[in-house]
């Protein structure tokens, strides 16, 4: 008789292997880039430049959820991110004039003409009426410190606890289509709060 040949089952050994030799990668990798900034023009270009992505990630977020990929989890816990997070440049621009313009024109249109204001605005013009009320104390204080950052991680911590959940565990959160770029924008939303406080305590 010829030899039977069985496959193999994978076993809970090799997924935990996987997932651990995916750790270290990301290890490596976080290690090469900070050393790379470091290079470039020391840590405050590396926590700017990580803010600009975090803040950027959260707006992709929030752009899913009201798109026809929506998710389970609490994106409402977005605008307090992207106000916390979003760059000086941006949020100057978003809170002056322009902000007060853009928030005017949402609140007439919430007010008089409900029908015409649609559903996927109203996150939207939430932000730009938190960025235009805010007062001068979140703004200059809470916004630019350390408080914003563990603010900031434990809103990237939660919403990924929350879409590991929704996903049926670590492993389908990465495996399930639409899973793989919301799993990556969240992670990106931890990258920024964790840099930062990295950089203060240090």
């Amino acid at each position: 008789m010829g030899r039977v040949d069985y496959l193999a089952m994978k076993t809970d050994v090799d997924t935990v292997a996987l997932v651990s030799s995916d750790v270290e990668e990301l290890k490596i990798a976080a290690k090469k880039l900070f050393t790379d900034v470091s290079k470039l023009g020391g840590l405050a270009f590396g926590v700017s430049f990580v803010k600009w992505i975090a803040s950027f990630s959260a707006i992709y977020l929030l752009i899913l959820d009201r798109t026809n990929w929506r998710t389970k989890m609490l994106t409402s816990l977005l605008i307090p991110y992207i106000f916390l997070t979003l760059p000086g440049v941006i949020f100057n621009f978003l809170s002056g004039d322009v902000g007060k313009w853009i928030a005017f024109v949402a609140v007439v249109l919430r007010l008089f003409f409900p029908k015409h204001f649609p559903d996927w605005l109203e996150m939207p013009g939430s932000l730009i009426l938190l960025l235009v009320v805010s007062p001068h104390f979140l703004v200059h204080h809470i916004r630019g410190g350390w408080i914003g950052s563990v603010i900031s991680l434990f809103i990237g911590c939660y919403l990924l606890q929350e879409h590991i959940r929704v996903s049926g565990g670590f492993r389908n959160s990465f495996t399930q289509p639409r899973g793989v770029s919301n799993t990556l924008g969240i992670i990106l939303l931890l990258v920024y709060p964790v840099w930062a406080l990295i950089i203060r305590v240090s």
